[in-house]
């Protein structure tokens, strides 16, 4: 049954800032989410410490930064509230062999997405409360829009803890900003499935399949690959924006009468009832488990057919053709980050 409830928006009146003073928070990593967090809830005025490994390339930065570095079992001992900012499958190692041990009744564990929770990876003791905190938007925005005075929209869910719990996830929330935007309360279950569902079935796995499926028709009709590209992917930001910024209906608002008309008359022939049945067996499998299951196995097992898709994928023809025609455009911003490390330096900012 559809649920058209509209959700419950918290602001900075409904947080208690004074639940986390006194106390020492540690966030374990300091990477795009990792940095963030932790500066902001340092200008926050809260105690705030790092925990990461010995030969972390991180601990440097966050030393300049002014913070206190520590092992993580180190930081997991000494702090009441801890936030993991590692990705999801390092989580359970990483809870296995330096939080599990050093966690005691009453302190708390946020998590940036539900996902090792909800899955079963980790599993935390009663007596520990384990919150959700997710900000809807990369680290340096969070970091950014903090500096400006405003925030980022954010997350929250109480897996453990009643309310209490959800007074500490709130009084994070706000000293990171995103009650300055709006916090909406979620579930470790919904923020997972959605999240999955999305990135796999839209964002990511949706678009990126329809923009070579695109290609591929326009190429194979006989039209010059670059012709294609234009008309396939590099217009699909303008696009973008105008639903970012005013919905679909205002997108629509703004193309041409001809855009638009195709607009409703064909897009329902490519996303039709037989794509609709597709996102739904999409969304039993990370309903059930079985595509969890089925990565962390691919994870475990060394990542081979995940590097084999998509090392074939990077040699797909609008790869190419793509970064040729980037080339030849000086106003948009380019960045080769193919194995380039997914880390602070490229976003924190110089203190």
């Amino acid at each position: 049954m559809a649920n058209t409830k509209p959700a419950k928006v918290y602001t900075v009146k409904d947080a208690k800032p004074a639940v986390l003073k006194n106390k020492t928070l540690a966030v374990i990593g300091y990477g795009s989410q990792g940095h963030a967090h932790a500066l902001n809830l340092k200008d926050s005025g809260y105690k705030v410490v790092i925990g990461l490994y010995p030969k972390s390339k991180s601990i440097d930065v966050a030393k300049k930064q002014g913070f206190k570095v520590m092992s993580t079992s180190d930081a997991v001992k000494e702090a009441d509230v801890i936030m993991i900012a590692a990705p999801d499958m390092k989580q359970p190692a990483i809870y296995k062999a330096d939080i599990e041990p050093n966690l005691s009744k009453g302190k708390t564990l946020i998590f940036t997405h539900g996902l090792a929770i909800h899955s079963g990876l980790i599993k935390v003791p009663a007596d520990v409360n384990v919150v959700m905190v997710a900000p809807k938007g990369p680290g340096h925005t969070v970091r950014s829009q903090f500096l400006e005075g405003k925030g980022v929209p954010a997350l929250i869910a109480v897996q453990q803890g009643g309310k209490p719990a959800k007074e500490i996830a709130l009084a994070w929330a706000n000293g990171i900003g995103a009650t300055r935007a709006g916090v909406i309360e979620t579930s470790f279950k919904e923020e997972t499935e959605t999240d999955l569902f999305g990135e796999q079935a839209v964002l990511c796995g949706g678009v990126s399949a329809l923009i070579k499926a695109g290609f591929e028709t326009l190429v194979k009709a006989g039209y010059k690959p670059e012709m294609a590209y234009f008309e396939c992917c590099h217009e699909l930001k303008l696009i973008v924006d105008l639903i970012v910024q005013s919905g679909i209906a205002g997108m629509r608002f703004s193309i041409s009468e001809t855009a638009k008309y195709g607009d409703v008359t064909r897009g329902p022939r490519v996303v039709n009832d037989k794509t609709k049945k597709e996102m739904e067996k999409i969304l039993k499998e990370i309903q059930s488990g079985k595509f969890t299951k089925e990565w962390v196995k691919e994870y475990e097992g060394g990542l081979k057919n995940y590097k084999k898709i998509l090392a074939a994928e990077e040699k797909h023809p609008i790869e190419k053709v793509g970064q040729r025609l980037r080339s030849l455009m000086p106003w948009v911003a380019k960045q080769n980050i193919k194995g380039a490390q997914a880390s602070y330096s490229a976003v924190v900012e110089k203190k």
